[in-house]
């Protein structure tokens, strides 16, 4: 998307600093600027075997950006003619920022005027935000608690993974997004890992979820949720069926966004949260599940990513992130490496609701999948295998709907020879609510 705006500066207004607005439209992942005026003047001049061609600097136009909020984005005087801004990387002078739509403004300094004043253009691109799938874990600890990994250590270790992003999740302790910022190739989510004798739960992108301490003194922990809610934060319950730290509050009293249903190694625990989730959607309940490695150090049972979230986002900013694993655009799988899905009935996708009717037909493309895997439908009342790879590869099938409630998907492999087949993926639900 293009648009050019033209302005034009009398020389009564040299010395002034003028403003120009525009809109910045929704969605968007990078936005470009250029611009460009008269600023010098050939002065040509005969001498003796030739002519001399001079240069008078006739007009001096320095560049600025306002955010729609009113805060300074960045100025550079008449020193960049592009500038270049998104939420992860900005040109030098300017700060990375999520470009929220709404009006904006150019700043334009009036430093030098010709006589007859002058027309600046300006050209404005906006790329669209597009979405696709980023690899990530939302559950890593680091020496800010009980990790063994400085927080650049970790990021370097997950880029080695091949993850897209990370959320940083110590106990009890939080870090600032202006440092995980300076960390470059993985998005850093700020986060910090409620923790309790009773119960875990991650409180994802904020550095200050509430202002007290985090201990309470009394069974009532509703405050602390409550809070966090209500500045932004993304709630996820932790690991609640682990036997030695389960989540032993009443869930129907709390607020929260999200379930860890696969925490660490695939385990009985996690198979009876698993169950747990399954039982809180027949009950009509739309909570997305996700999973994160937990991870400490690595060892036998424990590597970074394992296991993921795949997670079809419309960027790479913690704010999109966020918002996809929040509105169940996503899945579970064991490694960086291990399967990935894609569920969708047209524009509708994993998480989203569509009324049902007897014509849909929910598309699924399952890729890396190994031979002998079986990708397994799950619904509200049961569940039906729907196919077994005969060899390493992709997978796409459709599945028509056949009755009101959900469609979630499962992919299970035998990663040991004698172990019964396990979870490789699990997916959030499409839901079909009778219209």
């Amino acid at each position: 998307m293009h648009k050019t705006l033209t302005f034009d500066i009398a020389p009564n207004q040299q010395g002034e600093y003028l403003t120009l607005p525009f809109a910045m439209p929704e969605n968007m992942i990078e936005f470009h600027l250029t611009y460009q005026y008269l600023a010098f003047k050939e002065l040509p001049q005969d001498v003796p075997g030739g002519q001399f061609i001079g240069e008078e600097r006739r007009n001096i136009i320095d560049l600025g950006l306002i955010g729609p909020d009113g805060e300074q984005v960045g100025a550079s005087g008449s020193d960049k003619p592009t500038i270049s801004i998104s939420a992860r990387q900005a040109t030098p002078g300017y700060a990375p920022r999520p470009l929220t739509s709404g009006e904006w403004q150019i700043l334009v300094g009036a430093y030098k005027i010709a006589p007859e004043g002058v027309t600046v253009t300006y050209d404005l691109e906006f790329v669209p935000k597009e979405r696709k799938l980023l690899i990530g874990d939302i559950h890593t600890h680091t020496i800010g608690s009980d990790g063994v990994l400085s927080l650049e250590e970790l990021a370097t270790h997950a880029y080695k993974q091949g993850l897209d992003f990370l959320a940083i999740t110590d106990h009890n302790q939080t870090v600032s997004p202006k440092v995980l910022q300076r960390i470059p190739d993985v998005t850093l989510i700020p986060g910090v890992e409620w923790t309790h004798y009773r119960g875990h739960a991650n409180f994802l992108g904020l550095e200050h979820p509430f202002d007290e301490p985090f201990f309470v003194d009394s069974e009532d922990i509703r405050p602390r949720f409550q809070t966090a809610r209500d500045r932004g934060a993304v709630i996820v319950v932790n690991h609640p069926c682990d036997e030695s730290c389960g989540f032993q509050f009443d869930l129907e009293n709390l607020p929260f966004d999200l379930l860890e249903i696969w925490n660490g190694p695939m385990r009985e625990s996690n198979l009876r949260a698993v169950g747990l989730w399954q039982s809180m959607l027949a009950a009509g309940k739309r909570i997305p599940a996700v999973g994160g490695s937990d991870y400490h150090r690595d060892n036998l049972f424990q590597i970074l990513g394992g296991p993921c979230m795949g997670v079809y986002s419309l960027s790479n900013s913690p704010e999109d992130i966020l918002a996809a694993l929040k509105a169940g655009h996503s899945f579970i799988t064991y490694a960086p490496k291990g399967p990935s899905l894609d569920m969708t009935i047209g524009e509708t996708q994993m998480g989203d609701t569509v009324p049902w009717s007897p014509d849909l037909v929910v598309q699924i493309t399952a890729r890396s999948l190994n031979r002998g895997d079986v990708i397994r439908a799950v619904s509200k009342a049961d569940s039906q295998d729907l196919f077994q790879a005969p060899a390493d590869g992709d997978m796409a099938l459709s599945l028509p709907v056949t009755e009101a409630g959900f469609i979630r998907i499962e992919i299970h492999r035998v990663f040991l020879p004698g172990v019964p087949p396990l979870p490789a993926l699990i997916s959030n639900p499409i839901f079909f609510p009778k219209s």
